[in-house]
């Protein structure tokens, strides 16, 4: 190999070898994200990114409908944090578009719903936002590791989902202290308390019913979701 050519090579070496190492180190997760920024860019307002992109039918039609969880990008909102160093606390959102004829149409856009992933969590760290559909309901569901997870479900309802469910589960660690279900087509609240102190042994719940009164609540109208209580 002459020097013109061993040059050539050279360059190409040092130019594809970091996007090669790049892209190996990008998670299954982080390269359909990477993708899905493109593929949906047209429907992320201006001042927002992608946050996550999930897909699945929400009217019962066959169709992959989708949910975007879109990100404010406000410079304002990053804090430098002591420990963890410079965080983005922009707030996130909800769009949720139905697919007519192979075009996604707009049903519901909330963009500031969910707090930032980064949100100081105390002594721990933050609960973890997932969004997934199933069996034609939008689930928003919220991780918190050893302490447990709250669950709402939404419905379809015309032109807007309706909060039809509740779900949740406290814990401490693997011991289950209670778990609450809340059916708000028919107001009844179901309460579950753990009467076993044994925390190795089998949970023997004790179970409450009661009647709730709550007005309707739907998607679009919810301000913040860390504010919800039933």
């Amino acid at each position: 190999m002459d020097k013109k050519h061993f040059l050539i090579f050279l360059t190409l070496l040092i130019f594809f070898i970091p996007k090669m190492t790049f892209a190996q180190q990008l998670s299954p997760e982080e390269i359909k994200l990477q993708k899905d920024k493109i593929k949906y860019k047209a429907y992320v307002p201006a001042k927002y990114h992608l946050f996550e992109a999930i897909e699945g039918d929400l009217n019962k039609d066959g169709k992959k409908d989708l949910v975007l969880i879109v990100k404010a990008t406000d410079s304002r909102a990053f804090v430098n944090d002591e420990y963890r160093g410079r965080l983005d606390r922009n707030r996130r959102g909800i769009i949720v578009l139905l697919n007519e004829k192979g075009k996604y149409k707009q049903i519901v856009k909330n963009l500031g719903c969910f707090s930032s992933e980064n949100e100081d969590g105390g002594v721990y760290f933050a609960p973890e936002l997932w969004i997934n559909i199933e069996k034609n309901l939008l689930h928003v569901h919220y991780g918190h590791g050893r302490y447990g997870y709250w669950d709402y479900s939404f419905r379809l309802q015309k032109h807007d989902f309706r909060l039809i469910g509740y779900d949740s589960s406290s814990n401490h660690g693997p011991y289950i202290e209670s778990e609450t279900s809340i059916n708000f087509l028919t107001n009844k609240k179901l309460v579950r308390t753990n009467t076993n102190p044994d925390e190795e042994g089998d949970p023997k719940f004790r179970e409450k019913w009661a009647m709730i009164k709550t007005s309707s609540i739907f998607l679009s109208q919810v301000k913040d979701f860390d504010e919800l209580s039933f």
